[in-house]
């Protein structure tokens, strides 16, 4: 099993739980595990996550609907109801916001169902990830929310290890950036973890690890 270090998040009470190693996911071999586990699912890391995100977006952007991906509905909902809380400065004082999540079809394109599809077309659509690290996640949510006619308002996450994500600056809680300053993501074909014979620790993807034994 993993030894897991624990990072504090300088703004709040939140730690980032990650194990280095050698894991793969369904696009990239990654050297790092970042456990998001807790702050998905536990409350109370869950509400400090959406505190801190929407206190990028309650005077400046609009937002009408939120998009979970990764399994972040529960910090869409603290999200939503952050920034449409009474007392703040925000733009979306007493608006409703819809918290959706995709479907996802065998070719693992998003797709959203005619009841759904109200919650998209024509809103100001917030994505929300658990983490960015290649990006393509996150340009399927870009590319879903565009064809059922909804307009992209900004790419969220709780961890990224960019800053950018096609042509989308991103807002997030943890950041690579001294903390994990050697992290790396590759594809398979061009992992130095594989070139260097290392056999891979464990697969890993949106629902948690799974160790080869």
């Amino acid at each position: 099993m993993a030894e897991y270090m624990e990072f504090p998040n300088p703004n709040g009470s939140l730690k980032l739980r990650v194990s280095k190693g050698h894991f793969a996911t369904s696009h990239s071999h990654i050297n790092y595990y970042v456990d998001l586990t807790f702050t998905k699912h536990r409350l109370s890391e869950a509400r400090a996550a959406a505190r801190q995100l929407a206190m990028k977006y309650k005077s400046s952007t609009v937002i009408d609907t939120i998009l979970c991906l990764d399994g972040t509905e529960v910090v869409g909902a603290c999200m939503a109801s952050d920034l449409t809380k009474s007392g703040i400065s925000s733009i979306n004082i007493h608006n409703t916001i819809y918290v959706i999540t995709p479907e996802h079809t065998t070719g693992s394109q998003l797709l959203f169902r005619d009841n759904i599809i109200p919650m998209v077309k024509g809103k100001h659509v917030l994505i929300l990830a658990a983490s960015v690290t290649t990006g393509y996640t996150v340009e399927g949510g870009i590319e879903a929310v565009r064809y059922y006619g909804g307009e992209v308002a900004g790419v969220a996450a709780i961890f990224a290890s960019t800053d950018e994500c096609f042509g989308y600056p991103i807002a997030s809680v943890f950041t690579t950036e001294g903390i994990l300053d050697d992290y790396d993501s590759k594809p398979s074909h061009e992992c130095p973890l594989c070139k260097a014979g290392k056999k891979v620790d464990a697969i890993v993807n949106t629902y948690g690890i799974s160790y080869f034994k």
